[in-house]
């Protein structure tokens, strides 16, 4: 640029508006700015140009960090004063001028040669020395290839513009500096380097959203993992930064690198979303594989640590891998925490299959356990005798330490310490006493069914287990008394619980002693008063927590059991005696005696008449016959008097029912016989009145005998 000099027309009566403007602009874009100056006026005030290297120097002095500019003094007409005696005089006026600008606390003792390079030059004059002249220009020119080159004519330029942004600063600088406002050269250069580098990182960025890779990228990773998603995401990103570098290169390195970061930030914070959707899929595709072949390798019959460790080491490194496929080499992006997600859903999975194998194999113990002890305890709890007890501790010990060695190999393969392993056996072993203890406490509420079952089955049935008869010859007494100590033994087994070896007590002998041998001797000797032993609500040597039945209780119960026993001992004893009586039904001998020494002369009479015996026998028959009809014994087994009204009410139809199966007999045989064949009936006359008699005997013995078998049928 060619500027107006400092005496110039241009700058009108205010010699502080164009002149500084101009100076001003000059020195905001250029590198280099060459001062034109006569020889004649070094050494002068306003003719060597102070008072605008004044303006200069404390614009300058403005500046946020030091810019280097070349101030090149070109002296025109130079004379014959060398110029080695005219540029110290110069640079002194300069060094003066610097020292005289106020400065800011921050570049108080900043040197002139940290803002300014200053070069001095001389040329001959033109229409004097022409040929002199030109060819110091031509060396001045000369000065102006490579000069920024480093070391080169044009300082620093750290404050250069890039040439795609130079119209704007242009623009910006010159409108500053119409304003009148304070000349920032550095905020004006970033702000320059800010709205480019903005642009270009803007059209980057709307390069990679519209990408059609990244889109298709986008779109896939909804669905689930990209093999190879890291590299191809950060070759894209880095085709996208390097674009912005290529364009950017020329402005301020710190702004461009600002929004370079920015940029980068940008692109990173828009593919976020897709590389935590793929992490998610990553850690779900992970931890189902992870529970398909925990599974398949805990059916494989592998055990369960070893399976948990080897599965959670496996899979724990093939998430690793795919986090390493799918890593941003421009992302610094921490994945532990889905990392960390991942371990401890194996780890809760781990857990909670651990919980569901340990409570499946303790179930199945406890199963085994409760299907071994229950029918077993309940069948010798039924059959109680002083062998009971001992034989359920031995099946409980038997069974539980089977049970235990089974379930302490099961859990083996689960790796865990001692003291939980034991807390577990220790819970199967108190299950196993629960499952004994609560079939007991089921039994024990049921005692009193179990005594009237066992009374019932000893008392009804022989020793052969057949039914009793009570014909007359059974002892009542002794048969109750065998079956109320059966029933008493049972009751004392109930009592308490006895699974330890040192659970002794006296149960039996005080319940003996109280409902049996007691209350016989107070029957005795109504003058003994003892104290009641089952007056109170614990046992002697027994625990509250093992006992079944309290003494108060077991009183009770008897009572209870004697009142609903008492009915069957009442009706053996009746059934006893009404079989006494049916047996019995024959006269005293004395009245056998009278009859045979009172009717010796009716007896006498009978053997002159024999046909007296015959009437006799006829009559006989029909009693019999009568006797079988009505059932006599039968009727008077519920006593005499419901026997004769019974009997009375059946005696007559049973006569007429006789006579007439008489008359039906007679009249049958007679259509049987044929006149014909028999023409003598006259002179027979008494010969056929003999064989009816005879027939009609026959005929009533016939009747008494078909009545004898077939009355049985009748009573059943």
């Amino acid at each position: 640029m060619d500027l107006e000099g400092t005496d110039g027309r241009e700058r009108g009566e205010d010699d502080t508006a164009f002149e500084k403007q101009s100076a001003l602009f000059a020195l905001a874009v250029s590198d280099i700015v060459l001062i034109n100056m006569w020889c004649h006026d070094i050494g002068r005030e306003q003719a060597a140009n102070k008072p605008l290297l004044k303006t200069v120097f404390q614009v300058m002095m403005r500046l946020f960090s030091p810019r280097k500019t070349t101030l090149m003094f070109v002296i025109r007409d130079k004379t014959r004063t060398p110029l080695e005696n005219l540029e110290p005089v110069l640079r002194e006026d300069i060094q003066k001028i610097w020292d005289s600008v106020p400065k800011p606390e921050a570049h108080k003792d900043t040197p002139l040669s940290e803002f300014f390079n200053v070069e001095v030059v001389a040329l001959s004059s033109y229409e004097e020395k022409e040929e002199q002249f030109k060819e110091q220009v031509a060396s001045l020119r000369q000065k102006f290839f490579h000069s920024i080159a480093p070391g080169g004519l044009a300082g620093d330029r750290r404050g250069v513009v890039p040439a795609s942004g130079f119209s704007f600063s242009a623009q910006q600088i010159w409108r500053v500096i119409k304003e009148n406002r304070d000349l920032d050269l550095p905020a004006h250069k970033v702000m320059v380097a800010t709205v480019r580098c903005e642009e270009i990182a803007n059209e980057k960025h709307a390069a990679f959203v519209g990408n059609e890779e990244w889109s298709q990228f986008e779109q896939d990773v909804q669905l689930g993992p990209i093999p190879g998603f890291g590299k191809k995401l950060s070759s894209i990103i880095d085709t996208c930064l390097s674009g912005y570098d290529e364009e950017a290169t020329y402005f301020d390195e710190g702004v461009r690198s600002g929004k370079r970061k920015q940029l980068e930030e940008k692109l990173l914070q828009h593919v976020q979303p897709a590389f935590q959707a793929l992490l998610g899929h990553l850690r779900s595709g992970t931890l189902d594989k992870f529970k398909e072949a925990f599974d398949k390798a805990l059916d494989g019959g592998q055990g369960f640590s070893v399976a948990a460790q080897n599965c959670s080491e496996s899979f724990m490194a093939q998430f690793d891998e795919g986090c390493a496929d799918a890593v941003i080499q421009q992302a610094d992006w921490d994945t532990s925490k889905v990392r960390d997600k991942l371990k401890r859903d194996i780890d809760a999975h781990i857990a909670s299959v651990r919980d569901a194998k340990l409570s499946e194999i303790t179930t199945l113990y406890e199963a085994k356990l409760k299907e071994a002890l229950s029918g077993p305890v309940e069948a010798l709890l039924d059959g109680a005798n002083s062998e009971t007890w001992p034989a359920i501790r031995k099946l409980f010990k038997r069974e539980t330490e089977s049970a235990v060695s089974g379930f302490s190999s099961a859990l083996s393969g689960f790796d865990m310490d001692k003291q939980t392993k034991d807390k577990i056996l220790a819970s199967l072993e108190a299950y196993s006493r629960g499952v004994v203890e609560a079939k007991t406490k089921e039994e024990a509420g049921r005692v009193l069914i179990r005594m009237k079952d066992r009374f019932a089955t000893l008392f009804s049935h022989d020793s052969d287990s057949m039914p009793r008869v009570w014909t007359g010859k059974e002892d009542i007494r002794a048969i109750t008394k065998t079956a109320r100590s059966a029933s008493l033994k049972l009751l004392s087994v109930m009592a308490a619980i006895r699974l330890d070896d040192g659970d002794a007590d006296n149960i039996e002998k005080t319940l003996s002693l109280a409902l049996v041998d007691g209350r016989n001797a107070a029957a005795k000797d109504k003058s003994i008063t003892t104290v009641d032993p089952l007056a109170s609500s614990t046992w002697q040597e027994v625990s509250s927590s093992k006992t079944l039945i309290t003494p108060v209780q077991c009183k009770s119960l008897w009572k209870q059991f004697k009142s609903e026993t008492e009915y069957s001992v009442s009706q053996a004893i009746a059934a006893q005696e009404a079989n006494k009586r049916n047996n019995n039904w024959l006269p005293p001998p004395w009245a056998i005696l009278a009859l045979v020494v009172l009717g010796f002369n009716e007896f006498m009479t009978l053997l002159r008449n024999p046909l007296y015996l015959l009437v006799i026998f006829v009559g006989f028959l029909l009693l019999k016959a009568l006797w079988v009809q009505l059932d006599v014994s039968a009727e008077f087994r519920n006593g005499a008097l419901p026997g004769l009204l019974s009997l009375s009410t059946k005696l007559v139809p049973t006569i007429m029912n006789m006579m007439k199966r008489l008359a039906d007999e007679g009249a049958a045989a007679a259509a049987d016989n044929n006149p014909q064949r028999n023409p003598a009936v006259a002179s027979k006359g008494i010969s056929n009145g003999a064989n009816a008699s005879s027939s009609m005997s026959t005929t009533a013995s016939s009747g008494v005998t078909e009545s004898e078998y077939s009355s049985p049928s009748k009573q059943e």
